[in-house]
């Protein structure tokens, strides 16, 4: 081949990708740490010797070292090194991987004049109780909202301080209708008067408040639709306030009734459909409309969506009496059992829910026939950010005798999956790397079947994630490595 037809369209993403290729020699490898047009990938490789280490932290490159930074593999005495490094991204990407870190390293940056810093420890659940306690009482108020939005499980006394923060939005970070991460927590019953009367926790504080009849009159009378939609998911709401919020003018009000056990079926099906026609029928708002309008409009936008998304714990604790629910959200919800027995499992597989069948398959693989596995890929079609998940994991198996069948199918996702087989005869790698599918001709990039010819073909293809994966194959062989390197003028 010429070295025309070699040069790829996209260096810097085939730099990229041989920056972290497995096969490429050591004295190569150190010839990246000269190349200034990516984002320092090479110092992310997890087989750097300390010689390698010590030289990438004399260049004192920004991208090198943030790459550096964030590298699990990288010895206790260079993170230490790092953490008094003068750039505050550099300091901040050592929090990343805190699970493995020193504690040297991270009482270093407990008080760390960045922000984003002190945020990754705020965030991260692998920083040690004691130091993360300590930024309860950070100067900054968004690294403790950060704090008690990420630690919802914080010690009692850490909580308190943020629940009675004089800063509105910690206070809402501490008592919230979300948080980053499950369980909720339960506020100290001492402090729920203060928080039910606050408008910032309200909304948080409810489900934990004693409904006695006044109380409930005043919840229910509330302006604020998230206030009324956690009342609508208290445990002890009575009948009677249970109808009146079936009806209410916020649809997501009415979609909190929808999801209770204790929801009559006729109600249940009166709130379906209205929350479909009243936010077909909603207006936009106008162009003067305040904040709370237009979130209110955003609210009812969403209804029908949230409707669909239920996960209702109920219903997964048993769920074969909602196998055939008409509602999505209900069949999904059964389908994240692992108790179902092979029948109810056979029709949530085959469900026209395209939700269903995968939420089905990803909690049974074992029992998905392949037969139905099959069926099940060559029916998907991601849409949204809801079965985004079933393309960045491997959860339905196939066979090699099946793998290459797909090798020749019409549907481009199926052809993807033939790279599988680790045995893929060279003349199927050869056809699925001139694919015009960019995501077929990436799996293919690294087989090890795959013609030389072929390979440096996808090294010069018009797709950037092609050519970094062609970049990374480690059978790229070693000369080639050698002419991508001297192109970039390394």
């Amino acid at each position: 081949m010429d070295a025309d037809a070699l040069t790829p369209v996209h260096l810097d993403k085939v730099m990229d990708g041989l920056a972290m290729n497995p096969a490429l020699p050591a004295s190569m490898v150190r010839r990246l740490f000269a190349w200034r047009r990516g984002m320092g990938k090479v110092a992310e490789r997890p087989d750097l010797t300390e010689d390698m280490i010590v030289e990438i932290i004399a260049i004192d490159d920004h991208w090198l070292l943030h790459s550096l930074a964030l590298n699990d593999r990288l010895p206790d005495r260079f993170r230490i090194r790092l953490a008094s490094h003068r750039d505050g991204a550099v300091r901040a990407a050592l929090v990343i991987h805190a699970a493995t870190a020193p504690r040297e390293m991270l009482e270093q940056l407990i008080e760390d004049p960045d922000r984003r810093v002190r945020e990754y420890l705020a965030r991260g659940h692998h920083t040690p109780s004691d130091l993360r306690a300590r930024l309860a009482a950070d100067p900054d108020p968004e690294i403790r909202a950060a704090l008690a939005k990420h630690w919802p499980q914080a010690p009692e006394a850490v909580r308190r301080i943020l629940l009675t923060d004089p800063e509105a939005k910690v206070r809402a970070a501490a008592c919230s209708t979300y948080y980053a991460h499950l369980p909720h927590p339960i506020p100290p019953s001492d402090l729920l008067p203060a928080l039910l009367a606050d408008p910032v926790t309200r909304a948080g504080a409810v489900i934990h408040a004693v409904l006695d009849a006044d109380t409930l009159r005043w919840l229910a009378a509330d302006p604020d639709s998230e206030v009324r939609a956690e009342l609508a998911r208290h445990p002890d709401l009575p009948p009677s306030a249970r109808e009146a919020l079936a009806v209410d003018p916020a649809l997501n009000v009415r979609v909190k009734v929808f999801a209770r056990p204790d929801t009559p079926e006729d109600m249940r099906a009166q709130i379906h459909a209205s929350v479909h026609e009243l936010s077909r029928s909603t207006a936009d708002p106008g162009e003067d409309a305040d904040d709370e309008t237009v979130l209110q409009w955003i609210r009812n936008e969403f209804a029908p969506t949230e409707l669909r998304i239920l996960r209702l714990g109920w219903v997964t604790a048993d769920p074969l009496p909602h196998i055939d629910s008409p509602y999505v959200g209900f069949r999904a919800s059964a389908a994240a059992s692992k108790a179902l027995p092979p029948n109810a499992v056979a029709r949530l597989l085959d469900d026209d829910e395209e939700m269903v069948r995968l939420t089905m398959a990803h909690t049974a693989p074992h029992m998905v026939d392949l037969a139905t596995a099959e069926s099940i890929e060559r029916r998907y079609r991601r849409r949204n950010k809801s079965t985004f998940w079933w393309d960045q994991e491997e959860v339905l198996t196939f066979p090699p005798a099946t793998l290459r069948r797909f090798a020749t199918d019409p549907e481009p996702r199926l052809r993807s999956f033939a790279p599988r087989d680790p045995n893929l005869p060279s003349e199927l790698a050869e056809k699925l790397a001139a694919d015009p599918e960019a995501r077929v001709r990436r799996a293919v990039a690294p087989h090890p079947n795959l013609p030389l010819q072929s390979l440096l073909r996808l090294l010069a293809d018009s797709s950037e994630r092609v050519a970094e994966a062609a970049g990374a194959s480690p059978f790229l062989p070693g000369e080639h490595m050698e002419w991508l390197l001297n192109r970039a003028g390394l």
